[in-house]
């Protein structure tokens, strides 16, 4: 079959296409036969280096599709199903095995595209956004990147709460995206003074939960955005990643929260898994998120996958198609 592997760190250019063996599952293994694959930041830390990984690595950790082959002592799913997964390695593939208490069934109702669109990025926004910190109906949160694949699914789930969302973008075109998603009040970061910005909305108080994927370029505003016991949930590097911080930086600032969860902390069992996909599936079939899939690239233009993304020129989420 078909992967896209990289022997080397580096940029975009060290993704290759190759032909290896199509994987055989193993005990408690399903091989799911790819029908798309989903493209996450993490996939560009893994290329790079930023988070070390084994070499040669056929990366992407998200991918759905049909059951093609059950190994010994599955019963979780069966040859034909539709299913999802979420984590590992060797998604940017035509086909991956995958442990089936990992995976997940594609429920009737959301198509197989938006299932490699939505796990992964549906399932960060439930964990964070309902257990990081259980945003409140009448509260106001700040949102980053929110024309982004995690940003817009954070501004539809946030809203469905009843919360007032002040999202940041990078861009007019994606300011007006994040207006027609339902934020209510937009700020170009890289045009406006971000803290400065949210004071005058929230009356000087700041906001009680800020959540920040973009990293180096907007770690500071989020620390001044930030009310007395704020909490900021750092969540990602698209720009880098931001310079230490002193811990009585945070007491000086109003005695601030700061965290740096990955979602895998947060699906740690078979159930903790069911009930977050679960939900997220759950929203998409309701309307009350839907998914944007922004752009869509076949498997061999990985590379240029990876430098659209890292130029920050995609906005929703971003597909590989084998």
């Amino acid at each position: 079959m078909r992967a896209i592997q990289f022997a080397r760190t580096g940029g975009p250019e060290v993704l290759e296409l190759v032909e290896i063996a199509t994987p055989t599952p193993g005990p408690g293994q399903v091989l799911i036969r790819h029908e798309a694959i989903g493209i996450n930041f993490i996939d560009t830390y893994h290329r790079t280096g930023l988070y070390p990984v084994k070499l040669p690595c056929t990366p992407g950790g998200e991918a759905a599709g049909v059951v093609e082959a059950v190994g010994e002592g599955v019963t979780r799913f069966q040859v034909g199903d539709r299913a999802a997964y979420s984590g590992g390695f060797g998604a940017y593939a035509e086909a991956n095995v995958a442990p089936a208490m990992r995976a997940v069934r594609i429920p009737d109702g959301v198509d197989t595209r938006t299932a490699a669109a939505v796990l992964l990025k549906g399932m960060t926004v439930e964990a964070f956004i309902r257990r990081t910190y259980p945003v409140k109906a009448g509260e106001t949160i700040l949102i980053h990147a929110a024309a982004g694949g995690v940003g817009q699914i954070m501004v539809q789930w946030a809203k469905s709460i009843g919360a007032e969302v002040i999202a940041t973008v990078g861009s007019e075109a994606k300011a007006e995206r994040a207006r027609a998603l339902g934020a209510d009040h937009v700020i170009l970061y890289r045009d406006q003074d971000v803290a400065a910005e949210v004071r005058r909305i929230t009356g000087g108080k700041g906001v009680p939960v800020a959540y920040d994927s973009v990293g180096r370029d907007t770690f500071e505003a989020t620390l001044a955005s930030l009310a007395r016991r704020g909490l900021f949930i750092s969540f990602g590097n698209a720009s880098g990643p931001p310079a230490p911080v002193p811990p009585g930086r945070l007491a000086q600032a109003g005695s601030l929260y700061l965290t740096r969860p990955t979602l895998f902390d947060y699906i740690v069992t078979t159930e903790e898994l069911d009930e977050s996909a679960g939900l997220v599936f759950e929203m998409v079939r309701s309307g009350q998120v839907k998914v944007e899939i922004g752009q869509t690239f076949p498997l061999a233009e990985a590379r240029g996958a990876h430098a659209a993304l890292e130029s920050r020129a995609t906005i929703g989420a971003s597909l590989l198609i084998p």
